[in-house]
């Protein structure tokens, strides 16, 4: 760091039963008390530098032994009006970065200026901070820095909007051509001794070195610098991105653990109030950062994105700016995990755990994006086309890439309908969670993006869990989002034993895996009429075998299924079926259509009308039943 030494004489400063006085021939004449210090003087040294202590000695009296001249708003304390003191007896006296402000101020305050005596303090500060300390990196963030201290004196003085000037040029500038920082220096000497790749790496990380010098910014300063050097348009958005993402590191820390505290309501009235000022500072910091947000697309990541929304829900930050999180959010809510969106909710009118409110309006928003063009245009279109004499490879180019747009949604969507059956088997847990919400966030999703329906009824048989008292009429309309037809054979042997289940469902489950079962044997032909036709009306082509679903997804000790210790059937038992299902349409809320009786009574029929040998996967689920019942007598 650059520094400037004025002076040639001695430092004779001392102390003396508390005040400071210098060691002169010549009594002192002068007492100047600058916050609580006082300081025996010489007028003549002083006044001939500083216009302010001419005017304040020639309106006091007289005094046969010492002027007493009082400064008590003096900038910079006794350390600053020491520095201008002894610059004024010729002493030496050091300038640098960490310093030049509060000299600056304090030459200021004094009206040291060129008019009260050629090179005077405030001329040579000046040249100083313009000629050295703008042109160096380091030198322009310490100053900047130092100007927290000073914020009005600053400002009138145009320091901090010069040393912001100059941060951002650099930034903007080939980080070769100027003088950089010692923590990028070293990254650039390490990078020499790697190999290509880590070579590589380091290059392209080295583009954002500033983020971290930036960091030590507080929020004001940085909002500000930040802005200057967006408006250079220079610097990619990913990169203002990385350098948002560095400073939030930096001064959100322990985000969550306040959070933590605020919910437990665990404090005294004293750390309430500590509390209370932390939780404003930290949310004028965290709205500052998400005004700077770029507002490209993949900016910033996802998760970078869900922690801004935790942490907003925790300081209770604006709802526009949660509103702005979401949205950003939407854009690219494929990129997200299940746990990032797990944001905590502490709403004191909600005891819910997570805030499933602002993921509704997440996937909405993802939902709302532009829809996928079509894959193929209308035929008034290629008429035209074909007026303007447009070639047909031209149309063909047109056509690709229509079909890569549309392939690129639909396979957002999928990942996207993956994320939130996950989320739903983490929320699914808490006991507060409204079943209104739990279905409509499943069916926010399109029913084209789920391939299939495990981890939907995953979370489904654990919400039915967590929630025994759920009435009749209420686990119908959960499980009426689940499309049994999707089910992996795993989930479907954990259905038909699943007694939180309706009955309907069980027997949809077992219907289904059954057709299924039979068609992919080969053995279609032996399906009745009633069954095909019931096959048909449910989307199940009867003359080929469906693809067969996934069965690999992984999940959690707690949710494992088993599904050992299937026996031989009971022929009994599909009577005994059948009589339980008419009982439960017959008990069937009254909000049922009666197209709604109609289905089930075709399904009734059509169920008992399955041929003997198909029946054979049914008496698997009924005889370990009989199994339990016979170990529990």
């Amino acid at each position: 760091m650059k520094f400037m030494k004025l002076g040639s004489r001695p430092d004779t400063f001392y102390t003396s039963e508390a005040v400071r006085s210098v060691s002169s021939e010549v009594s002192s004449d002068l007492l100047v008390q600058v916050k609580g210090s006082r300081y025996l003087l010489h007028k003549f040294p002083l006044l001939s530098k500083c216009l302010r202590l001419q005017r304040l000695c020639s309106e006091l009296p007289e005094s046969s032994q010492h002027q007493i001249v009082q400064l008590p708003d003096f900038p910079g304390g006794v350390e600053a009006f020491e520095l201008c003191a002894k610059f004024c007896y010729g002493i030496t006296i050091t300038l640098s970065a960490y310093n030049i402000v509060a000299a600056r101020c304090a030459a200021e305050y004094l009206q040291m200026a060129e008019d009260v005596e050629k090179g005077n303090l405030i001329y040579k500060i000046e040249v100083f901070f313009n000629s050295c300390l703008l042109h160096g990196w380091r030198d322009s963030i310490v100053t900047l820095h130092s100007t927290k201290a000073f914020p009005l004196w600053s400002e009138d003085l145009g320091i901090s909007s010069r040393c912001i000037e100059a941060i951002a040029s650099k930034v903007l500038t080939n980080p070769s051509k100027v003088s950089l920082s010692h923590s990028h220096s070293r990254r650039g000497r390490d990078d020499m001794s790697c190999n290509g790749a880590e070579s590589q790496r380091h290059r392209l990380a080295a583009k954002g070195w500033w983020a971290e010098d930036l960091a030590d910014l507080g929020i004001d300063l940085y909002w500000r610098t930040m802005i200057a050097i967006k408006s250079g348009g220079k610097i990619p958005s990913n990169l203002v991105g990385d350098a948002l993402k560095i400073y939030a590191v930096r001064w959100l820390p322990n985000v969550s653990r306040a959070g933590n505290a605020k919910k437990q309501g665990v404090s005294d009235s004293d750390s309430d109030s500590n509390s209370e000022e932390l939780t404003s500072k930290d949310r004028l910091l965290l709205e500052s950062i998400i005004s700077l947000l770029p507002a490209e697309k993949g900016a910033v990541s996802s998760s970078f994105l869900l922690k801004l929304l935790k942490a907003a829900n925790i300081l209770n930050a604006s709802s526009s700016s949660r509103m702005e999180l979401a949205k950003r959010v939407g854009l690219q809510l494929e990129e997200a995990t299940p746990n990032d969106l797990l944001i905590p909710n502490l709403s004191q009118a909600n005891e819910k755990l997570y805030d499933v409110d602002i993921v509704m309006t997440i996937v909405e928003q993802f939902m709302l994006q532009g829809q996928s063009p079509p894959t193929s245009p209308p035929r008034s279109k290629l008429v035209c086309e074909r007026r303007r004499s447009r070639s047909a490879e031209n149309i063909d180019i047109e056509f690709q890439e229509s079909r890569r747009s549309s392939s690129a949604s639909h396979s957002s969507k999928l990942k996207v309908a993956k994320i939130i059956d996950n989320y739903l088997r983490e929320i699914s847990r808490d006991v507060n969670l409204p079943l209104a919400k739990f279905v409509a966030l499943a069916e926010a999703v399109p029913e084209f993006a789920r391939v299939d329906h495990d981890d939907l009824y995953r979370a489904i048989d654990i919400y039915l869990k967590a929630h025994p008292n759920l009435n009749k009429s209420e686990r119908k309309r959960l499980c009426r989002i689940l499309d049994c037809k999707k089910l992996s054979m795993e989930a479907c042997m954990h259905a038909a034993q699943n007694e939180l289940l309706p009955l309907r469902v069980v027997v949809q489950v077992l219907f289904f895996e059954q057709a299924r079962a039979t068609m992919a044997s080969g053995k279609v032909t032996e399906l009745p009429s009633n069954i095909k036709a019931l096959l048909a009306a449910h989307g199940l082509d009867s003359s080929r075998p469906p693809a067969p679903l996934s069965t690999t997804t992984s999940i959690t000790h707690e949710d494992q299924w088993s599904v050992s210790g299937l026996k031989s059937p009971s022929k009994s038992k599909l009577s005994t079926l059948k009589m339980k299902l008419a009982e439960d349409d017959d008990l069937d809320d009254n909000d049922d259509t009666q197209q709604d009786r109609m289905s089930r009574n075709s399904l009734v029929k059509a169920f008992c009308a399955i041929p003997a040998r198909p029946k054979k996967m049914f008496s698997k689920f009924w005889s370990n039943s009989r199994t339990t019942a016979n170990d529990k007598n």
